[in-house]
């Protein structure tokens, strides 16, 4: 759960920084937005393949489909509208904790342990980046087709982490 915790310490980190410096401009919500999803598409790849669980490999090829949308709309919006993803504080953070994330999954034998920890990870993840959207991302985002975009995929995120957390008690449950 430790290694779970790191996104989500990142992330809302990366809420006070803006907070305290003030707000991304599109340019590095942008790379957030891709960071945050490629992170998730990651630790998706490697659940397909370790995960013993089929609904847990289930929901790891789930992230994989879904995060690979997202970022394929939001890298062709950034290209029609000209702006080139900025990298910046954060979206380093997001990567660097999503290969801490990856290196400990990948150390946990495939089974129960890796199917507790990537479920755990998900539901801390997933809780981050809504937080993330919902009270820094969505609200300083100026271009309206960026900030549509992040609205309309929201829900998504919303619905990943009820998964998560079903999957997350259905573990619990079963002792695994």
């Amino acid at each position: 759960m430790i290694k779970a915790m790191t996104a989500v310490v990142v992330l809302l980190a990366a809420g006070l920084a803006w907070a305290q410096d003030g707000t991304p401009n599109d340019a590095q919500i942008a790379h957030i937005v891709v960071t945050a999803n490629t992170v998730d598409i990651d630790a998706g790849k490697l659940a397909e393949t370790k995960a013993s669980n089929a609904e847990v490999k289930q929901f790891g090829e789930t992230m994989v489909k879904d995060h690979t949308a997202v970022n394929k709309q939001a890298t062709d919006l950034a290209k029609k509208l000209g702006v080139k993803p900025e990298d910046n504080a954060t979206s380093r953070s997001l990567a660097q904790g999503g290969r801490d994330n990856l290196a400990h999954l990948k150390e946990l034998k495939k089974g129960g342990d890796f199917d507790k920890a990537y479920v755990d990870h998900e539901v801390a993840y997933h809780q981050a980046v809504l937080d993330a959207l919902d009270k820094t991302l969505i609200p300083s985002a100026k271009n309206e087709e960026l900030k549509a975009l992040m609205v309309k995929v929201q829900p998504a995120f919303v619905a990943h982490l009820d998964h998560a957390k079903m999957l997350q008690a259905q573990l619990g449950k079963s002792g695994a």
